[in-house]
Formats: C-alpha cells, structure tokens, sequence
C-alpha cells in the first residue's frame, strides 16, 4: 500500500515505524526539517518538507494514487482539513486524529465522513478505552479479548512468589491437555518467545493465550490471587482521566484527584457519581488521609510522566493491587519491568498501533499489541484456499518465532497441539516476533 503520514511528534514516528515493518511505501510529510531528519535516520520511508494543507504540495505527491493518508499533527484542525483536501485530490481512505470527542460520540450531530474523513482517532479516548481494558482483572498485568472472551491474550509479571520460578516451561505446565499457551515472556527489555526448555525467572513478564478456564490455572501456577476492582483512584483531571471517570463511574466507587483546586471545582459539578479531591498526588500524607490503601486500582495520568511514576509508587508501597501510569517518554516503558508499576501505558503509541491495525484491516480481523514487547498477536480467518489446510499443525513450516494460540471454531475454543488440523471458517489467534518478514509468512497460510 502507499500510504502518507502528515504531522510531527511521537504519533508520526511510531505509526511510520510499525506501518515501514510490513514493506508499506511510507511517506512523511511536516514542516520540522529536524523532525523529518530524525525519522529518515531511524526508519526507511520518503520524508517531503512542506504543509500538508498546501494544495502544491499535494499535487505533487500524487495524490489520486495514495491508499491511506493518515493525517496525525498535534492541531485538530490541520487534520481535518489536510484529510479533506487528500480525499477531495484522491486518496482512497483518510485518517484525522482529533481532540475533541464529540467528534467521536455524536456522529448524529456531523458525520464527518461529509468532509471525506473515513476515520477519526483521539489519543485520549483511545487511553481512556486502553485503562478500562486493563481493569478487568489485579492478578494479571495486561487482557485483550477475542470473540468476546472466548480466548484471551494476559499478561503476568513473576514477582518471586510463584512456583514456576527456576522451572522449565515443560516442568511448570504439563503439555499436554492444555487450555492456554505461553508465547511470549519479556525478560529485561528483551522479549523471548518461549519453547520447551525456556526456564522461568524473576522478574519475567510472561504471556499467554488463554481459554477463560485456562486463566484460573494459570493463577493457580503462579500463585497469583483473582481479585475483581470495586474502587478506584485517579491521579489528574485531564481530558483522560475525566473521559476514564465517567467511563467507570457506574460501575465503581472512582476517587479523582486534581491539583488545581479551581478545575477540582469544576469537575465536581461535571462527574456526579465521583469523589473529587483537591490535592497533589505526591503528596503522601494526602493519599493516605484519603484511603489508598483501600483502593483495588490507582492510575494515574497527570501531564507529568515522573509524577505519575512515583505517585504510582507510592500506591504499589500501600498494596494498591492494580497500578497504571502514563508516560509519554518511550524509554520509560520497559521500567515497568523493574521499579513494580503493572501497567505504563503511552497514548501515542496506542494510537500509531491502532491506525496500523486500521491498514491491516481485510487480511486480519483483530490485533493486539503490547507496548515494549516485540510481538503481535493476530487473529486471521481460514478461506477455503488457505494454505494452512494443507496439513497438520507441526508439518505447516512455521517458525520458532510463531506461536499459533488458540483457535476458535463455531462457538468453542481450542488450544492447538501439533496434531491439530484447521478447518474452513476457523479463526486462528496467532502470536508472532514484530518485522516485515514475519508478518508476510504469516498472512501468506491465510491467504
């Protein structure tokens, strides 16, 4: 596919980045020759200098013959109307990144798919959805489901009380008669996709395919306890913690605290069904004086990645089961790895990750990936011509670096040995190593 990307910052280059994997022809559009440096040192796709609202500018990158144009810049407004003017000149399909959520709820008000904007993303909402995904469940770190929880992708981090520690995965889980799969562990920023003989360690990351009886025995191994959140804090009273309030409200007892005490009073008025406190999140004393350590959930999304950080800290210091911070410096994500944090979440790479889902749309059904883990997990369809009809799973050819899930068949999910045969109709949760070679050998059995 040719696809362009106008707009500077993070979004740009993460989404440039994963989209450059798959062998897409990337071309980068901004004004920041600086910005354009830096990505055409660290990633191999075209960079144009100029404004993507300018009509020359669009002429003459063809426009008419552009799939996707994805238009992500800091402004609202530069975004719908470059999106505009790509659809008007041509583009097949066009992306808009906004910051107004109206623009995503009242669609009854104005579709502005009149505009020729196919799809609109905000980062805030995306954070907001992204934190209520991750409540579901304390003992485990991370949860996405396929076809509505028949299967599941979780995550859970080896503290030093489980018993698997030291073991191999054959000794911890006998393989057979299995209802989950281990296919990824994250082990010090690297990430390891495990076989037989891989040995547990502290401090390991470590994910499974799961059925839902599957995730009581994997509990039960790790000696992790379930716990279900009932009541919930949140640090900042942003566009996402709001968006998260309101979100939750009904469903949970929700604490927000906001440092500024005119916008506290604010949003008192706005989130009826929450507790809202005038407060700094650093401040010990505060929190404690306001029941954290009664909390099942802290999460804290401020502007500021270090007060995040340590007010999540303090939280996992008074036995706040479930952490989440947002960060918006990458390099902070694999600290979740050390410093005991469950969960940092970074709303720029959850965008770039959903637009890429959004351009892989028609070759897989759903996506999932984990912010600083090199893998994927795709969900795929088998046709009637697919060639992994052809045999049975252990003769198929696939890689040490693909790990096929879990499959789910009419209204029941299987956990595939080497044994297993697939049949049409089938859809198949695969997990794969990140790059362009792994993804085409995978989609290539699906098509």
């Amino acid at each position: 596919m040719r696809i362009i990307i106008s707009g500077d910052g993070d979004v740009v280059f993460y989404l440039a980045k994963n989209l450059a994997e798959e062998y897409h022809d990337i071309t980068v559009i901004d004004e920041d020759e600086e910005h354009l440096d830096y990505i055409s040192n660290h990633i191999d796709v075209a960079t144009i200098k100029g404004s993507s609202t300018s009509l020359l500018v669009l002429k003459e990158l063809n426009i008419d013959k552009v799939d996707m144009f994805c238009a992500v810049s800091k402004s609202q407004d530069r975004n719908l109307v470059t999106a505009s003017l790509a659809k008007g000149m041509g583009a097949k399909k066009c992306i808009a990144r906004i910051t107004d959520p109206t623009f995503l709820y009242r669609r009854d008000i104005f579709d502005l798919q009149k505009l020729g904007v196919d799809e609109v993303i905000s980062t805030e909402a995306l954070a907001s959805k992204e934190i209520r995904r991750l409540l579901r469940e304390t003992a485990i770190t991370d949860t996405f489901e396929f076809a509505a929880g028949k299967l599941s992708l979780i995550g859970i981090r080896l503290n030093g009380n489980e018993t698997i520690i030291g073991k191999t995965l054959a000794e911890a889980f006998k393989l057979s008669n299995l209802n989950f799969l281990t296919v990824a562990i994250l082990r010090g920023g690297q990430t390891i996709i495990p076989n037989g003989s891989t040995v547990f360690e502290l401090g390991d990351h470590v994910y499974y395919i799961t059925q839902p009886e599957g995730l009581k025995r994997i509990l039960k191994q790790t000696g992790k306890i379930s716990g279900r959140v009932k009541t919930i804090m949140i640090l900042g009273g942003g566009d996402i913690g709001v968006s998260t309030a309101l979100a939750l409200n009904a469903k949970y007892r929700v604490i927000l605290v906001e440092k500024d005490r005119k916008k506290s009073h604010e949003l008192a008025d706005i989130l009826k069904n929450t507790l809202v406190i005038n407060g700094d999140g650093r401040d010990v004393e505060l929190l404690e004086e306001e029941g954290i350590s009664d909390v099942d959930a802290f999460i804290a999304v401020t502007g500021n990645s270090e007060t995040n950080i340590i007010a999540s800290l303090v939280a996992k210091s008074h036995n706040v089961p479930k952490t989440i911070a947002l960060v918006e410096n990458m390099d902070f994500i694999h600290l979740s790895q050390n410093i005991g944090i469950d969960t940092l979440i970074n709303k720029k790479l959850i965008a770039a990750n959903f637009i890429s889902r959004y351009v892989r749309k028609g070759r897989v059904t759903n996506l999932a990936s984990l912010p600083g883990v090199d893998i994927e997990v795709a969900e795929y369809v088998v046709h009637s011509k697919s060639e992994i009809l052809n045999d049975k799973l252990m003769n198929l050819g696939f890689t040490s670096n693909v790990i096929v899930g879990g499959v789910i068949r009419g209204n029941k999910a299987f956990t595939p040995n080497g044994d297993f045969i697939f049949k049409v109709g089938d859809r198949v949760i695969v997990t794969f190593r990140r790059g362009a070679q792994n993804i085409s050998k995978v989609d290539k059995f699906f098509e």
